[in-house]
């Protein structure tokens, strides 16, 4: 099996020796932001602490954008001698959208996972060539075509949710909306992508797959907030469950990796689901296949984040469904006239859903469940005409900010409304202020994937359910490097029509 040995400084196209990546490791803002007195900080600043006054441990992205609403569209925030540099301003985002002059920075919540997903297209560094094999092998699996394929296998486990709420439903009992969402899409990016079944909706509990998957991402996020000194201290038990959580990640994947192995694949010689591309297939270029090391990675990238923050987008749709009757009902309109008498909508039909669609995008503007990325400076640039960069620096885009930028959005952002992503109303925004799947070269490959699924399963329920919000319930936010609603549940009827 050939296998990739580029260098991050081989010759380029042209001959000339390519620059050395970017130092690693965690790079303090004050290393590559010159003038980086010039950019607000919180006040009451602590020597050694930094800004810790007020911050909650649990909740330190909406720390952050409390400090964004205060100190405006570029900041800063210290702790423990790390200093990091955040924006949110539309102007300054579409800056560093520019792929000429910033690329992804794999920051510190990202980092921290690399021990379990190590160069997967989500936490590779730019420099790795893994990324960029990896993602030429797997491009063609998120096709039209490949798509198309994918649809029945998304309706089938659909009916299994459905058929979960109905039981519910008779027997007069609420829904738990995140739980059930994540069962929905890890069986559906398990089925399609790997053509392994978790059995997720005959339990009770949730898999221990999810169950891993949390505690990673739970350790990822505490890792960003625990001061280093202390972190053998206050870290010691969570190590080890993460520890434990890492491992079984990996025997889950490889056990699904090795029955595949002993299926032989797929008849259609590797032009299969993802796993057969990634076992079967070389680039067409250079001939390189992927390492069964890195296959194993891309296996477990695809499993937690091709599922984990599909199901944080469609929670959030429902609760804001929920809570908007007029919307609800134009929506509901929408499915019954473009499916009509259909059963079960063909591939062709979703993406027929167009209002749906819209409150699918504007629940993830709200709150788009990767909340934020990093972008880092390709050479010595200034951002907005006015903030010294050096070549590396980095700086945080909070997208929660972002999507609620006054100049972008006008004068209600916080307000739930579709229309927003109307034809008219986006053709009248600024370019890069929508950004729920990141941007760039680097930018969600699944994106399709998940947005197919999303609309899918959101006009399916609303076909068949009628959702009654918890009358007590307000909306709490649950921060484990992706977000998630907290407690989320809904009571619910079946709809007369419905079959």
């Amino acid at each position: 099996m050939a296998q990739t040995t580029r260098s991050a400084a081989s010759n380029g196209p042209d001959g000339q020796r390519a620059p050395a990546p970017p130092p690693k490791g965690f790079r303090s803002a004050e290393l590559g932001w010159p003038e980086l007195h010039r950019i607000p900080h919180p006040p009451r600043r602590l020597p050694v602490l930094g800004d810790i006054l007020g911050a909650n441990v649990r909740t330190p992205l909406q720390d952050s954008m409390k400090m964004a609403a205060q100190l405006g569209p570029i900041f800063r925030r210290k702790a423990f001698g790390k200093e990091f540099v955040f924006v949110w301003g539309a102007e300054l985002a579409a800056d560093m959208a520019d792929e000429s002059r910033f690329a992804k920075h794999v920051g510190l919540g990202v980092a921290n996972l690399r021990p379990v997903a190590g160069d997967g297209l989500f936490t590779a560094y730019n420099h790795e060539p893994n990324w960029q094999l990896a993602h030429d092998i797997l491009a063609p699996g998120f096709s039209r075509d490949a798509m198309a394929g994918y649809h029945p296998l998304m309706l089938d486990v659909a009916r299994q949710l459905t058929a979960r709420w109905d039981e519910r439903e008779a027997a007069g009992r609420s829904v738990d909306v995140p739980g059930d969402m994540t069962k929905l899409t890890l069986e559906t990016i398990a089925r399609t992508g790997f053509g392994h079944d978790f059995g997720s909706f005959e339990r009770s509990a949730p898999h221990p797959f999810v169950s891993a998957m949390v505690g990673t991402l739970s350790y990822a996020q505490r890792r960003n907030v625990v001061p280093p000194l202390l972190t053998p201290l206050v870290l010691r038990g969570a190590d080890r469950r993460n520890d434990a959580d890492m491992a079984y990640l990996n025997r889950t994947v490889d056990a699904v990796i090795a029955a595949r192995r002993a299926e032989g694949g797929s008849e259609a010689g590797g032009s299969g689901d993802l796993l057969d591309r990634m076992l079967q297939v070389a680039h067409p270029e250079t001939g390189e296949r992927l390492t069964p090391e890195n296959i194993r990675r891309q296996v477990i990238t695809f499993l937690v984040a091709g599922h984990e923050t599909t199901s944080g987008a469609l929670s959030f749709a429902l609760h804001y469904l929920s809570r908007s009757p007029d919307v609800l009902a134009r929506a509901r309109a929408e499915v019954d006239e473009v499916w009509g008498g259909e059963g079960e909508p063909a591939y062709e039909q979703v993406a027929k859903l167009r209002y749906l669609r819209r409150v699918l995008d504007e629940s993830l503007r709200l709150w788009p469940t990767a909340p934020g990325f990093a972008r880092e400076a390709r050479t010595d640039t200034v951002l907005g005409g006015e903030h010294p960069m050096r070549r590396g620096a980095w700086a945080l885009v909070l997208a929660t900010m972002l999507h609620r930028d006054p100049t972008a959005w006008g004068d209600h952002p916080e307000e739930f409304d579709p229309d927003r992503f109307a034809p008219s109303a986006v053709r009248g925004r600024p370019a890069h202020v929508f950004k729920p799947f990141g941007t760039g070269a680097r930018a969600c490959i699944g994106r399709q994937f998940a947005l197919h699924e999303a609309t899918l399963v959101l006009g399916l329920l609303l076909r068949r359910y009628d959702l009654h919000a918890e009358p007590g319930y307000r909306l709490r936010i649950a921060e484990r490097l992706t977000l998630m609603p907290d407690g989320l549940t809904l009571r619910l009827s079946r709809r007369a029509r419905a079959a």
